[in-house]
Parts: structure tokens; sequence; C-alpha cells
């Protein structure tokens, strides 16, 4: 399916130093404010106090984040859990607090903020257990807000994920390698992975420079990110050795260049029916979804940015050629298998 033919091959080889040099200071940035300013981790990674609470209507999430910035968080996560009426805070550990009370301290706040009293009652479960149940109450004992769970997550616990997700990410850069190496070329691989680990970093850096906060379902959109640019490599890559087939007379960047131009129509019905839809949810998803769509845009963007920009050059550079994605085929001797 295409919207439009480019009948004219755009040259796209032939302004890729300047727009490689561009792509290097880029990264450069990204590495330096990595290394200066380095990531704003979430509760997962650092630690901290996980709280649900329970509105008996659709909570004020930006009253609950003003009153936890008063009693000393400066960022605090506030999230909608299921429904408008119930609300996920992610609390860090602050320096100089006890973090045994962290709990009872912002609960108070939260039920300061209502106007309300906090109260604990003795609640019966239907497996015939007593349990504590917090809530916030008016004078004529109406219900405001009600804790409904209360977690700690420990350092060594976001230590553990921060390795996990490493760990993950290495997994998809070798796999990724593989499956290129087999599919295609080594050249075509080492292009692609240095492309794909550019995007990431590139990622990494605009998180590092706006401190935005660096959290589990982040890590997931770049891992998504690195599936998604191989996939666009991937179709650059089939149509170069396409072309290499069908066009012997063509120079490697005339190749190249003829298999980017045939994409593009395919890379913007793609490319823009995705950046539709986390767009989506970037505008409309609220801030749990905020930071996963702000990350799945710099990717994409990006991505198609390296796949045309820097895998091709790069495979240019490295020297490939006809002879290694075709291989010649062996013509048969006429006195094979003849017995003298």
């Amino acid at each position: 399916m295409e919207f439009f033919k480019i009948k004219r091959d755009i040259p796209f080889m032939r302004h890729a130093v300047i727009l490689n040099v561009i792509s290097v200071v880029t990264f450069l940035a990204a590495v330096f404010f990595l290394a200066t300013k380095g990531l704003h981790w979430s509760v997962e990674f650092t630690g901290g106090t996980v709280m649900e609470l329970h509105y008996p209507h659709a909570a004020d999430q930006e009253k609950i984040r003003t009153t936890l910035r008063g009693i000393g968080y400066e960022a605090p996560e506030v999230t909608s859990f299921g429904t408008a009426q119930s609300v996920l805070l992610r609390l860090p550990i602050v320096e100089g607090q006890d973090q045994a009370g962290t709990s009872n301290r912002v609960f108070n706040a939260v039920c300061s903020s209502e106007q309300g009293k906090p109260t604990v009652t003795q609640v019966t479960t239907d497996k015939g257990e007593t349990v504590s149940r917090t809530a916030c109450v008016t004078a004529d004992n109406k219900e405001l807000v009600s804790l409904q769970r209360v977690e700690f997550v420990g350092p060594a616990v976001g230590e553990e994920l921060a390795q996990n997700g490493l760990n993950a990410l290495l997994m998809v850069v070798i796999g990724v390698i593989i499956y290129l190496s087999v599919r295609f070329e080594w050249k075509f691989a080492v292009s692609a992975i240095i492309a794909n680990l550019h995007d990431v970093v590139i990622i990494l850096g605009f998180f590092a420079f706006f401190q935005w906060e660096f959290s589990l379902t982040v890590l997931a959109a770049i891992l998504a990110v690195l599936g998604y640019s191989v996939n666009e490599s991937v179709v650059i890559f089939d149509r170069i050795r396409e072309m290499f087939r069908k066009q012997r007379k063509m120079s490697v960047p005339e190749v190249i260049d003829h298999a980017i131009t045939s994409t593009i129509s395919r890379t913007i019905i793609t490319h823009g029916s995705t950046q539709i839809m986390v767009l989506s949810m970037l505008l409309f998803g609220g801030h749990a979804l905020h930071y996963f769509a702000m990350a799945l845009t710099i990717g994409i963007c990006f991505g198609i940015y390296s796949s045309v920009f820097v895998a091709a050059a790069l495979a240019m550079w490295l020297g490939v050629k006809r002879e290694d994605l075709i291989k010649p085929v062996k013509e048969k001797d006429e006195t094979d298998g003849a017995v003298v």
C-alpha cells in the first residue's frame, strides 16, 4: 500500500556525513547530561513507600500533589489506579524522616487537606479475620478518604529491578545482533545495533536533561523502541538486498538511496499511525502514561532518523557490497559425476 510514489531517488547518502555529525553531537550531548545530571529514578528503583487511597468521588490529584509537596516531597507521584476514585501514591525516601511513620504522616496530611479527622476501626473480613481500617471522616462520620494498602519498597529491591532491567536490555541487544547477522550480514548487524543504541542513549539523555522520572514503564517503552527501530532497519535492509538483485549497474550509494526512497510511503503510513496512538496516550492518558508515551514519541522520531541516516550510512561505510548479500551461484560442471 502506498499513498504516493516518488519517481526520482532522494540522495540521502550524499548528505550522510553532515547528518551523522549532527547525530554524533546529539549522542555526545545525551551522554554528557547522563554523566552530569543522571536519571531521576522512580520509587521502584530508589525505594520508598507506595500507598493506595480511595475516595467516594473522583480524586483531585493536583490537590494531593500540593499537599505532599507541603510535607517535604518535591516530586510526588500521584496516579489513578483502576478508577478515578482510587489513586496510587509513590513516595521516595526522604532523608531525615522516619520511614516507618511515612504512611501515617502522609495520610494525616491528606486528611487535613480534606478537613477531616483520621480514624482507625476494626473490620471483620469475609474470611473471619479482624483487620484495622484507616479512614478520614467528617464530624458526622461521613467518609472522605480511606487507606486501602501500604507497601514499602526497599533500596535492595530497587537495585534488583535496575539490574534486571539492564539484563533485559542486554538480552534484547544480543538477540538483535544474532537475528540481523543470520538474516543479512554482520555489517548490517553492527550498523543496526549502533543505530538502535544511539536511539536508546538519546531517549535517556532527554530524561536526564529534563529530569523526567525514569520508571519501569519508561524502561518498557525503551525496550519497545528497540524492537520498533529494528523493524524499520530490517525493512530498509531487505529493500537494499532486493535492489542489489534487480539493479546490478547501480553503485552502493545509489542502491541505498533507491531502497530508502521506495520505502518512504510505507514509513509515513506505519510511523504516522503509530504516532497518532502514542500522542493520544500522551495527551489523554494522564500522569500514569505520560512519560511512557513521551519515551515512545522520542524513540519513534529518532528511530526513523537512525534507520535512514545512521544504520544505512554505517553499512555503506563498513563496505557492504552486492557479494555480501547475494552469494554467487556455482556453475554446474558438465563432467560432475562422470566416470573416466
